[in-house]
């Protein structure tokens, strides 16, 4: 095992006690160092099922897990135990399973989607009369959002209010976590925030939970948001074996709650903690690794550290001027289309970062003028899909009736006759009540409630659920998945709905795919239930694995500098070098402390993307609104090749009210 670690990876896989901290730069071999950990451990008389190692996407855990069960060799694959190898969420659902009544939820609580999360939202925003275009609901639940991943709840956010938007929020959040409490249901961010209020308000539960593991490892340490943090030190405290890995110079995701300081002071939470460097970069040339360490130095509050090349030379990184965007893509789409043309180089080879969601359209427009395959990463979720959304609301209510959005969704899905005056009538029923529309629907049609022909309609629903519910008690998942495609008859409804036979065959795809997905859940997991598997579905459905298998196609990866972290390829562009662009405009005009260095971070993560041979791209002048206006260079173009001084006047001379802030 040692020949296969440099000294730094081998003395933070030998520390195994006490507080760690591992400082993983870019291309540095963490994943390598945290498997290596695990199994270290175990070989040294750790109980597999003693270890918590904690991960933000499902596909890391999967391979960490892989990884650590390959070094152990055959021994490994023969233990009974496992180490518990989980996403921060995974983590938290089996914890709320198991303790979520203290906090008045039902135990068979529902994860809500982003559906629902909206449907509820415009359901709080109606309660309190605040018109749509005062507050729409998406705008709602971003800024409740952000109050759940700092920790904030109802009673906090009204005083923390500054605008009228957050104040309008602020009054809906309170009756949207009640409604949501009330129909059981709990949204993702629910699901850390909650488990942090039961370790704060239940120490004998956090005492409990904690007492399951003798070390835990915590992966990419620098996204923790608020409510992680606190759940780390809850499960650590006792032991104070915590290994933590990260990298502060990669921390790119403030904007949804992560907190770079808790990277930047783990050695004051742990007064007595190890810090290891991982500086060797196996990725990158020696002159790609040049111009993110110059770049990154000039964030002042960071730990230190610097990327040493394992691969020296390489080609200089170029600086590329355009005239405007439309050439800016033309260029760099027909330079990719040349070099393909040499051998042994696919299209897979190569990747475009932009900073915004609008920078992608001149070069999707001019990919597909030459007929270039391309794949525009982070669309669509899987879960979003309408099919799959039906399907799954179906399973839903049949592991609980009580669950109102899927219900709502599928009570006239495919159409038999419940119409939308029904509904309606149904809901208003159970809300006079104080009830659920499912408990009302058995006497719906006695009390004169519903027209007849509905009442006929409303039984056959209520027999169906009832069929699907006892046959979910016999049949494995994967049959139960079929059964209720056949007994709902959804086929055929694909077939009336999407006359396009392409449409159709994609959307028939879709269902088979849930079918696989409860064959792969219930072969991989010991004791499979239908709870389980909706969870697993739910976590997957926020998860951000999608990238990886859209990347598995020969094609060009068009993306964003977040969608691109922990991602590398032989060619990287970065375009839009511009003011206001990369920095992003609202951090070079935020009042905010560290605003720029975050967007520093974003583009040195882009730069370390880059294996071979990176390319920066600005354009002189680019549309706004429709008219051609001027631009300044990146000031981090200018930071990287050495002319800081250039760059800081020019920003000044682009933002002249910033300049008059700062001399204050």
């Amino acid at each position: 095992m040692s020949d296969q670690l440099n000294p730094p990876q081998r003395e933070a896989v030998r520390t195994l006690r006490g507080p760690m901290l591992v400082l993983a730069g870019a291309g540095t071999g963490k994943t390598r160092v945290v498997t290596h950990r695990i199994a270290e451990l175990i070989r040294n008389g750790t109980s597999p099922e003693r270890i918590l190692a904690v991960t933000f996407t499902r596909k890391a855990s999967g391979e960490m897990l892989e990884r650590a069960t390959k070094l152990l060799g055959t021994k490994g694959k023969k233990r009974k135990s496992r180490p518990l190898i989980s996403t921060f969420h995974s983590l938290c659902v089996k914890i709320l399973r198991r303790h979520i009544a203290q906090l008045g939820y039902p135990g068979r609580f529902t994860i809500c989607d982003r559906g629902d999360q909206e449907a509820e939202a415009r359901s709080a925003l109606r309660e309190i009369r605040c018109p749509n275009e005062s507050l729409r609901p998406g705008d709602m639940l971003a800024i409740v959002g952000g109050w759940k991943t700092r920790s904030i709840d109802p009673g906090r956010a009204a005083s923390l209010a500054e605008t009228d938007k957050e104040h309008l929020a602020a009054a809906a959040y309170r009756r949207y976590q009640n409604n949501l409490k009330t129909k059981g249901m709990v949204d993702f961010d629910d699901l850390l925030l909650l488990t942090q209020q039961l370790f704060a308000k239940f120490p004998k539960i956090r005492r409990e939970e904690a007492q399951r593991f003798d070390h835990v490892l915590i992966d990419e340490y620098q996204d923790t948001n608020q409510s992680q943090y606190q759940i780390i030190r809850g499960l650590a405290m006792g032991h104070r074996n915590l290994c933590v890995v990260g990298d502060d110079d990669q921390s790119i995701y403030g904007w949804r709650g992560a907190e770079v300081e808790h990277i930047l002071r783990f050695e004051k939470d742990w007064p007595d903690a190890k810090v290891v460097r991982l500086e060797n970069n196996y990725r990158s040339t020696a002159a790609i690794l040049g111009y993110a360490n110059t770049l990154i130095a000039f964030n002042a509050v960071r730990h230190e550290k610097v990327l040493r090349p394992a691969r020296s030379g390489g080609q200089k990184p170029r600086v590329l001027q355009m005239q405007d965007e439309t050439v800016e893509a033309q260029k760099i789409v027909a330079e990719i289309g040349h070099v393909l043309k040499q051998p042994g180089i696919a299209a897979r080879d190569f990747a475009i970062l932009c900073r915004t969601n609008e920078q992608p359209r001149a070069f999707e427009t001019e990919l597909r003028r030459v007929n270039l395959p391309y794949i525009l990463v982070g669309g669509m979720s899987f879960f979003d899909r309408k099919e799959v959304r039906d399907l799954l609301a179906y399973l839903k209510i049949i592991e609980n009736p009580h669950d109102e959005p899927a219900l709502l969704r599928i009570i006239n899905t495919p159409p038999r006759s419940i119409g939308n005056a029904t509904v309606k009538q149904l809901v208003d029923s159970a809300t006079s009540r104080g009830g659920h529309v499912w408990d009302v629907l058995p006497s719906a049609g006695s009390n004169g409630l519903i027209s007849p022909a509905a009442t006929i309609a409303v039984e056959k629903f209520c027999e169906l659920i009832g069929s699907l519910s006892v046959a979910a008690k016999e049949l494995p998942l994967a049959d139960l998945v079929r059964l209720v495609l056949k007994k709902t008859d959804y086929r055929r409804e694909l077939e009336r709905a999407y006359p396009d036979p392409n449409d159709r065959d994609a959307r028939h795809a879709s269902l088979e795919e849930i079918v696989n997905a409860a064959a792969n859940y219930e072969e991989h997991t010991e004791d499979p239930t239908l709870t389980g598997f909706l969870d697993d579905v739910a976590l997957g459905n926020r998860d951000t694995d999608d990238k990886e298998d859209q990347l598995r196609s020969n094609a060009i990866a068009l993306m964003t500098y977040h969608s691109a972290k922990g991602l590398e390829f032989p060619y990287v562009y970065m375009a839009g070098m511009e003011e206001g662009i990369l920095p992003h405009r609202r951090s070079v005009d935020s009042e905010e402390a560290g605003a720029i260095d975050e967007e520093r971070r974003l583009c040195y993560v882009g730069v370390t993307r880059a294996q071979d041979q990176l390319t920066l791209s600005f354009a002189l002048t680019r549309r706004k609104w429709g008219k051609s206006r001027d631009t300044v260079p990146s000031r981090f173009l200018y930071e990287m090749t050495g002319q800081a001084e250039n760059g800081k006047r020019r920003a000044e001379e682009r933002n002249p009210k910033k300049k008059r802030r700062a001399t204050r």
